[in-house]
């Protein structure tokens, strides 16, 4: 695996080189992009207009500094770079483009973001795409920015341990909520259930109010109606793949459920979905959660039980939170819930504590 050290020298070559583009060369890159966009728009048309801005790529590369590497976000299937553009703080995204890239397949899962974000831009919980710009070979998008940044893999915030957001209970749990309703919405509200696919804390951003934002639909798929699931290549994050989307190579809505009910255990555990240990290798949270065999105590974050003592009711809903993740990551997709069901009992379970 590349380190830090050398994605960032790749992406030096890589950007010095973007202000040296001929204007043919942006001009081949803008069609043929634009081109991909109106099919995928005019292929995924819900009866709405879905406006979007483009950008020019004199604009991003002023806005970012020409892609400096300061101003790096987030590294991952995206290179993302804070910005200043028309007075405001933005979020640049790159597809990060490695040695084994397919131009036209990293094409697609752009685009495929593109017209996903769009259909999901009146959703408070997902990152609003501001625009794009076409003159790159694989289009660059433009996102609101969300100023807390983006969830670690162990559900924390910051950077170096020292500098680490423990979060509270009551935020740990209403992130998962607000995260629930917008996947539910994915499988929900249009013609063919969205799945996103590739659900992890670094696909959440918060933003001052600590409210998440989902991102990155690259890798999400629709299920044409009235199918209830889709072959297609496994992709995902490790420690978040549900096994029997592995095995069969099936992708339904209980895909992502196993995936949010990984992501609910790192939420309860403060634990990655993959650990490694130096004398027993890679230990995943759903295992370690099983093997303490209940035992909320040895489970549940030790800060969670420095915040909340022997509240009783906090420790209700910390043992209906933990039945909730075990049930969403059951082996057997008939035995998982719908995505609607855990949005429900996340706001039951919230609600089961009534502020005073």
């Amino acid at each position: 695996m590349a380190s830090k050290k050398d994605i960032y020298s790749y992406m030096n070559f890589l950007f010095s080189k973007l202000p040296f583009f001929r204007r043919k060369e942006r001009e081949s890159s803008y069609y043929k992009n634009l081109k991909k966009l109106l099919e995928d728009l005019l292929a995924s048309s819900d009866g709405e207009s879905h406006p979007i801005h483009c950008y020019s790529a004199d604009d991003l590369i002023r806005a970012t500094n020409n892609f400096s590497p300061s101003r790096t976000v987030k590294l991952g299937s995206y290179a993302m770079f804070r910005g200043f553009l028309d007075g405001r703080s933005i979020i640049v995204s790159k597809y990060y483009i490695r040695n084994w890239s397919n131009e036209d397949r990293d094409r697609s899962c752009v685009i495929r973001d593109i017209v996903i974000s769009l259909q999901m831009s009146n959703h408070d919980n997902v990152l609003k795409l501001l625009g794009c710009c076409l003159e790159f070979p694989i289009p660059v998008l433009v996102h609101e920015y969300a100023a807390k940044g983006v969830l670690n893999p162990d559900g924390s915030l910051g950077g170096a341990s020292e500098d680490r957001i423990i979060l509270p209970w009551n935020i740990r749990l209403r992130i998962a909520k607000q995260v629930a309703s917008a996947v539910s919405y994915l499988h929900t509200a249009f013609a063919g259930a969205i799945i996103h696919r590739h659900l992890n804390p670094r696909c959440l951003f918060l933003d001052d109010d600590y409210v998440p934002k989902l991102y990155d639909f690259s890798l999400s798929i629709t299920i044409p109606p009235p199918d209830s699931d889709v072959e297609d290549a496994v992709g995902g994050t490790l420690g978040y793949l549900d096994p029997a989307y592995m095995r069969s190579g099936c992708i339904s809505e209980k895909t992502d459920v196993y995936s949010f009910g990984v992501l609910l255990l790192v939420f309860l555990t403060g634990r990655k979905a993959l650990e490694f240990n130096q004398a027993e290798g890679y230990g995943s949270v759903i295992s370690y959660v099983l093997e303490c065999d209940g035992q909320i105590r040895a489970i549940v974050d030790p800060k969670i039980f420095e915040e909340v003592e022997e509240n009783k009711q906090i420790q209700q809903q910390l043992h209906d939170f933990l039945n909730l993740a075990l049930f969403c990551t059951r082996d057997r997709i008939e035995s998982r819930p719908d995505m609607v069901d855990v949005a429900r009992e996340l706001v039951r379970i919230e609600e089961f504590v009534m502020p005073s």
